[in-house]
């Protein structure tokens, strides 16, 4: 009786074993995209308008970028601070950094937007009016801008969130070297800026830059207070163009294939990021043969 050899499941196994796995993974993708022409064609969508209107929608990234960045930026900093407080034992800074971790966690970001947009501005026209000696130029200063009240929000939300990434990445670094830091006679603030923080960085910055390609993404929500077309960021302009134009899921499209396009390209540098970072931490195996790492001795 002759041997038919394995089969055809294993086969069709030990044929894909040799096909390596990102040029597999990469012809999914192709099929996906494929499939989505496909739905496009069918579905008659207007093509036409999506690339005529593609530029328009493209100029609110530089907006965008603007309101991520400015936001990231005072996350960091009140993420830094906030840390420090749930580390302190200090009841008052302890008992304030608690406080507002719990109020921006536990409350929508769409809420927060809303309050600083349209709330600010209420309270400071109220104690200008109930009181004579408070400044104008304060209740005048609560009068934001949409992307002035963006940036806030973000920078405020996120934040919190931030400071328990800032806090474990503080808590992760080995208390000896603390211990070594105040048997050198540093300060508490020389400690944290000069052993501490440097080596926490390794464990804050790519949960940090996760937390900024999702910010780039809530700027969106900016969208629903109003901002003017000349200031308006991606969503907010495909919003108003598709309305004009009644191509609202055409419009929509677009700016989710922009906001797709920012992830995939902030993705790409985040992972550099992280590799980088982890590159001096990485526990090489021990070689077999008996050669030395330097490759001049033979067998020991």
């Amino acid at each position: 009786m002759s041997d038919s050899g394995p089969p055809a499941g294993e086969r069709l196994a030990l044929a894909s074993a040799r096909i390596p796995f990102q040029l597999k993974t990469a012809a999914v993708w192709a099929v996906i995209f494929a499939l989505l022409v496909v739905f496009f064609y069918l579905s008659g969508f207007d093509i036409q308008w999506m690339r005529d209107n593609i530029g328009f929608i493209a100029e609110g990234l530089r907006y965008t970028f603007i309101i991520a960045v400015g936001g990231i930026a005072l996350a960091i900093v009140l993420a830094g601070l906030g840390a420090l407080g749930r580390l302190s034992s200090n009841p008052v800074t302890h008992g304030v950094s608690g406080f507002y971790v719990s109020f921006f966690r536990g409350t929508p970001l769409i809420v927060q937007i809303y309050l600083i947009y349209l709330a600010l501005p209420q309270i400071g026209a109220n104690l200008a009016a109930r009181y004579d000696s408070f400044p104008q130029y304060v209740a005048d200063s609560l009068l934001l801008s949409a992307t002035v009240s963006g940036i806030l929000a973000l920078g405020l939300n996120y934040g919190a969130y931030m400071t328990e990434i800032f806090r474990a990445g503080i808590q992760s670094v080995a208390g000896g070297q603390g211990e070594a830091a105040d048997a050198l006679g540093m300060t508490y603030g020389q400690k944290m800026r000069k052993v501490v923080l440097p080596q926490a960085l390794r464990v804050i910055i790519p949960p940090t830059g996760n937390e900024f390609i999702a910010m780039m993404k809530d700027t969106a929500l900016i969208g629903f207070i109003g901002v003017q077309v000349d200031s308006a960021e991606i969503f907010r302009r495909a919003q108003l163009v598709g309305k004009a134009d009644f191509k609202n899921l055409e419009a929509y499209i677009v700016a989710a294939a922009l906001y797709w396009g920012l992830t995939v390209v902030f993705t790409f540098f985040q992972g550099r990021l992280e590799r980088r970072l982890s590159s001096g931490y990485v526990r090489l195996a021990p070689q077999r043969g008996g050669a030395r790492a330097s490759g001049g001795a033979g067998p020991a």
